[in-house]
């Protein structure tokens, strides 16, 4: 009959999983605080927090075993916690991380990834563990789950999941001629570039980056890349970036060049049927699972995305990364208040520095607006979904990367390898224009969590959405992939609940399409860090 969950021992704040009513008795799992008896004070909602001892203003309050904000005023035991008694605040978010943990063998420790089980059940944070990742492998021994997907092999050597022509606009000119196009021919893809003229250089980069990303995707057989002609991303600038990242076949039209929108039209149709053509001619080839680039994101967020469905793709990425693959966590944003947490799991001191410079990087950006941090975040979804504070929200993100190691640190777009276990990509919290760059790097598919419920697709690489949330399960099924409301409320285990997970994605990796493929979407956006020249 548990109605609530504390996540770590250290917590003064646990979570209602199910609205209460003022003089409830909080119940939580039979072999979690069995002496703690606490009734509520007042009315909670559903996926709140409620106070589990008095908590003088001005004092630490405590989620995930971390600092998330401080009182606001006197919060009584048994109280509803939000915004209206709780914020943050720099000085005291610094002392706590000035207080942690730096050394990188306690790193595991202070991410309470596995401290809930599925029913809530606490456990301690990765039990007598040096190595997570060795952790994650022996279960792994322990299961059946595939070892291989079908894919399609690349001249560059990668592996993709799909096999699509991309008609690839280098310019926001030519973006409806190549939706055009690429609706006339089965087989092709193409997105809406909003970018490639007018920008400075910096903006330009990030845009060509991201470009010729798109067309080394794995998941795209060869490219036709169309441009106006007068534009800041030339088309022999994308045509000689693409190429640098892959060797697969392209096509290059220039609107301009050809005679027009009817003759590029006929161009692009002409070549995007040639490319399809030998396309076709591939079939899916048996590939280790270590040739799989996962992404990891998460979207429409609200306290079930922290407390089941992040734990449970860190589960899926401490997997990924036992058997060879690369994970990718990502939404620099959204590593606020968490990102000293992050530094102490990276791989060396070079790695750990760089995680610190990209949270330190992305708030001076927000700084030259004016703006702070969490003006903006958590958004008004999020609050009314259980998560107050912007330190409360990263650090049900940052679970999504599991207890391993971090490797590597990459900026937005930047060319991912195979096999790097996991890894960071410099992102916007945005949703679309994150998971671009995700894409941009070279992910087969992009495992996304959402609490509120998003649509979120894209037309180059599968999004695969769950929730744990049960409500979100149900009234956004057709938006949703994989309902993980059972971590939260069980019958099942965690790990259980991870196999069924794989399974469910391999059988993406083999064909088996998205809700948002079904569905159309192919929503993206890229960064635009200036305005236009």
């Amino acid at each position: 009959m548990q109605n609530a969950v504390r996540i770590d021992a250290k917590d003064n704040v646990a979570v209602s999983v199910q609205s209460l009513d003022k003089g409830t008795k909080l119940q939580f799992a039979a072999d979690v605080a069995p002496d703690l008896s606490v009734e509520c004070a007042t009315d909670v909602p559903q996926f709140h927090k409620v106070a589990l001892r008095d908590i003088p203003k001005g004092n630490p309050v405590i989620k995930y075993g971390c600092y998330i904000g401080v009182a606001t005023e006197d919060i009584p035991q048994g109280a509803w916690v939000s915004t209206h008694n709780l914020a943050s605040t720099d000085s005291e978010r610094l002392v706590e991380q000035d207080e942690g943990v730096t050394d990188k063998s306690d790193a595991a420790d202070d991410l309470p990834s596995n401290q809930i089980s599925a029913g809530g059940t606490e456990t301690s944070s990765v039990e007598a563990i040096e190595d997570s990742t060795a952790a994650s492998s022996r279960k792994a021994d322990k299961t059946h789950l595939p070892s291989h997907f079908m894919g399609y092999p690349r001249p560059d050597g990668r592996v993709g999941i799909r096999n699509k022509v991309l008609i690839l606009p280098t310019s926001v000119c030519a973006s409806d001629l190549a939706a055009q196009i690429a609706h006339e021919v089965p087989g092709c893809v193409s997105f809406h570039n909003q970018n490639g003229c007018s920008q400075v250089p910096q903006d330009q980069n990030v845009t060509l980056d991201a470009l010729a990303g798109f067309a080394a995707n794995p998941n795209i057989y060869g490219s036709v890349i169309l441009s106006l002609g007068c534009e800041g991303c030339q088309n022999d600038i994308v045509v000689d970036m693409v190429k640098e990242q892959t060797s697969k076949p392209y096509r290059s039209i220039i609107i301009q060049k050809v005679g027009g929108i009817q003759a590029a039209f006929d161009a692009g149709v002409a070549a995007a049927k040639e490319l399809t053509a030998q396309m076709q001619q591939l079939e899916r080839v048996k590939t280790p699972i270590s040739e799989l680039i996962l992404g990891t994101n998460c979207g429409g967020s609200d306290t079930t995305s922290g407390l089941g469905a992040n734990p449970l793709i860190g589960e899926v990425s401490d997997w990924l990364v036992a058997h060879g693959g690369t994970s990718v966590l990502c939404e620099t944003s959204e590593f606020f208040g968490g990102e000293q947490i992050l530094a102490a799991r990276a791989k060396d001191k070079k790695t750990a520095d760089q995680i610190l410079k990209i949270v330190k990087d992305y708030e001076d950006y927000v700084h030259l607006f004016g703006a702070e941090m969490r003006e903006g975040n958590p958004s008004p979804g999020n609050i009314a979904g259980g998560l107050t504070t912007l330190e409360e929200k990263s650090l049900g993100c940052i679970h999504k990367g599991g207890h391993a190691h971090i490797n590597n640190v990459y900026p937005y777009a930047g060319h991912l390898l195979a096999k790097e276990g996991l890894v960071v990509m410099d992102t916007p919290g945005n949703d679309p224009s994150s998971v671009a760059g995700l894409i941009a790097g070279g992910c087969q598919l992009v495992l996304f969590s959402t609490g509120l419920g998003t649509a979120t697709g894209n037309a180059i690489a599968p999004v695969f959405r769950i929730t744990a949330n049960p409500n979100t399960a149900k009234t956004m099924e057709d938006a949703i992939d994989f309902n993980a409301s059972e971590t939260i409320f069980g019958p099942h285990t965690m790990v259980q609940i991870r196999d069924q997970l794989i399974q469910a994605l391999v059988a993406c990796c083999d064909g088996e399409q998205t809700r948002s493929e079904k569905l159309g979407f192919t929503e993206t956006a890229l960064p635009h860090l200036c305005n236009y020249m």
